[in-house]
């Protein structure tokens, strides 16, 4: 009885080795080309949308296999790529700018696998082709942006309550330090502007400083403010680049973070580098107006006869409006979004927070005009690319729209709300837009890359080239060398690549160059373990003992090497993904997967294997 498993343990391998083989089938499936249709604004995309795309592409005699409606997003699956890029350009003349029309990879996936989640893995830009950006975020710029918004606030503070001062502004110092910078005329109103603003700003750094040409109050960010700052600008950064990347239509986009001041931006699919230096550098400002009720804003866009003082825009849900040309409010000064819902009514509502400088504009600006009608304009500026006369052109075109118009209740201030959205999906995006809309600090791509489909299709062909020739080789060894263990150790070999795919594929992990590298690794190393337990077997049989015995002592005292080597190699993988860059994270992964799936698969695996075949009877000689 010294080799037999309980049940449980027979049981636990069978289900472990039925749920590796379900998760990791999708891979097998392969891709469809794809066209992904969805909403870049406001714009549905239902039913009456999947039926226009099917009869465009009917009429225009492109082939398709399916169109499938799901999750507001049109997916048209196509037989080859001529198909799909005729398709592209049909649909994307015929539906316009209001919907996104991006090329994608749709996997095969069956509806029964799709129940259970089961989805292929993600491949990175290096096996399915792309664009790689480095961006560098100037943070420095955000701790400037936040110390000009304290002179505007210090500004209204002291002109509240009546404290003269002679100027204010920004003071950098020799070391780069820099500070907000009050000049007065006495000590006596300086330290009572202190009194003051230490009452509001309790987080500010401030104290007095005597010159020559008088008496001056500087006040500092503290460290920890400024290190939030920059980490805030970061994320917001990093927020708005990711909802533009989204206008591209891209299936699985790498945006994340890199050090202290960097984002790694990776686009698989896309190889067009112009349109995506276009998407990810446009810029988006909002306005506030009033809106004309006196005149008919259809009978102006009919005519293109404008009233004296009004500019016509186009309302995003569709119409238009005549709002007039003084501008009440610039997003500038908007420095916090949110949605939710509105306390009295409780429609969906945005939550607005201005600057001391905006807070002030608008208080007054409102204030005069209760009652009245007032729209936000959305405005964002593209510089585009087009073939013209076979020469690349660049042009640059300026999308101006109403998002939202409602009427003023009471005079506004630093804090207030837009009603009258159609939903609380609404209220999300607009709250999006003003919070997101514009970057929180200037970037500039200091790296770019792309690589074509070609070059990652060969990889991939290679990839797995290296995995079959180094699986082959080890199960030749192993099989030769071994005879029946080395058998029972290439099943469980076979058993630990499918556990491997299957993991990668439940995590939704984006498979790499240097993935593919830690799985080959993981195949030489996988049998390490057998080797060491067989030659252990080897050994007892030499002094003489029973196979059974010899079995059973194999196993147990060549488990604490097995430990130290295994654990060994973790840690170093551990260290390589905690230190390394996105393509060593990679190795670092499937390395970290392999060595801990093969040590179930090689120690637990092969000794359930090894009991079936001479557990409980009596044994002359093993196949070893």
């Amino acid at each position: 009885m010294l080799n037999q498993y309980p049940a449980w343990k027979y049981l636990l391998l069978i289900v472990v080795l039925v749920v590796s083989a379900l998760y990791a089938l999708p891979n097998l499936y392969g891709e469809d080309p794809a066209l992904q249709v969805s909403s870049s604004r406001n714009t549905a995309v239902d039913i009456t949308t999947q039926e226009k795309v099917r009869k465009l592409l009917q009429d225009a005699d492109v082939p398709f296999n399916s169109i499938l409606l799901a999750d507001e997003q049109i997916l048209v699956r196509f037989a080859d790529t001529e198909a799909q890029l005729t398709a592209k350009d049909v649909v994307k003349e015929s539906l316009g700018r209001g919907y996104v029309v991006a090329l994608n990879l749709a996997p095969r996936t069956p509806d029964w696998l799709r129940a259970m989640n089961a989805a292929p893995m993600y491949l990175g830009l290096d096996l399915r082709g792309g664009v790689h950006f480095l961006m560098e975020v100037d943070v420095e710029a955000a701790v400037h942006q936040a110390e000009e918004r304290y002179i505007s606030d210090f500004r209204g503070l002291l002109r509240e309550n009546k404290v003269r001062y002679v100027k204010i502004g920004r003071y950098v110092g020799k070391g780069g330090d820099s500070a907000v910078e009050v000049k007065f005329r006495s000590a006596e109103a300086r330290d009572e502007a202190e009194r003051l603003l230490e009452k509001e700003y309790p987080d500010l750094d401030i104290g007095g400083e005597d010159r020559n040409d008088g008496y001056f109050m500087l006040a500092r960010l503290a460290e920890n403010e400024k290190r939030e700052t920059r980490k805030l600008a970061l994320k917001q950064n990093i927020t708005t680049l990711r909802n533009r990347v989204n206008e591209l239509g891209v299936a699985e986009p790498v945006i994340q973070q890199q050090g202290d001041s960097r984002i790694v931006i990776q686009l698989p699919g896309v190889q067009d580098t112009a349109r995506a230096k276009e998407i990810l550098g446009a810029t988006a400002t909002l306005e506030f107006r009033l809106t004309d009720e006196t005149h008919d804003a259809e009978e102006a866009a009919r005519t293109g006869r404008m009233p004296a003082g009004l500019k016509l825009y186009v309302q995003r849900e569709g119409g238009h409006a005549l709002l007039k040309n003084r501008v009440m409010l610039t997003g500038d000064y908007i420095i916090d979004a949110s949605s939710g819902l509105d306390q009295q009514s409780g429609s969906p509502a945005v939550y607005i927070t201005l600057d001391g400088k905006g807070a002030s504009i608008f208080s007054k600006v409102t204030g005069e005009n209760v009652k009245k009608l007032m729209s936000v304009v959305f405005i964002e500026r593209k510089t585009e690319t087009r073939i013209i006369d076979g020469e690349p052109v660049k042009t640059r075109r300026t999308i101006e729209e109403v998002i939202n118009t409602a009427r003023i209740q009471e005079q506004l201030s630093k804090r207030f709300q837009i009603t009258g959205l159609d939903s609380t999906k609404e209220a999300h995006n607009l709250a999006l837009l003003l919070r997101a809309g514009a970057l929180a600090a200037p970037i500039e791509i200091i790296e770019e890359r792309t690589i074509g489909p070609s070059l990652g299709q060969d990889n991939i062909n290679q990839g797995f080239a290296s995995v079959v020739i180094g699986f082959a080789l080890v199960l030749v060894f192993m099989a030769v060398w071994y005879r029946g263990f080395g058998l029972v150790a290439n099943i469980a070999l076979t058993f630990n690549l499918v556990v491997i795919i299957a993991v990668l594929s439940m995590l939704q992990a984006t498979l790499t160059l240097p993935g593919i590298a830690g799985i080959v690794l993981t195949v030489g190393m996988a049998v390490d373990a057998n080797v060491l337990i067989f030659e252990r077997i080897r050994e007892e049989l030499r002094n003489g003992i029973s196979p059974q015995a010899a079995i059973n002592s194999g196993y147990a005292k060549a488990f604490s090497t097995i430990m130290d080597a295994n654990i060994t190699t973790l840690i170093a993988a551990v260290v390589l993904f905690g230190f390394g860059s996105g393509p060593v994270k990679g190795f670092a992964i499937t390395l970290s997967i392999g060595i801990m799936t093969s040590m179930f698969t090689a120690i637990v695996g092969t000794r359930a294997i090894v009991n079936l075949m001479y557990g409980n009877r009596r044994v002359e000689k093993l196949s070893i």
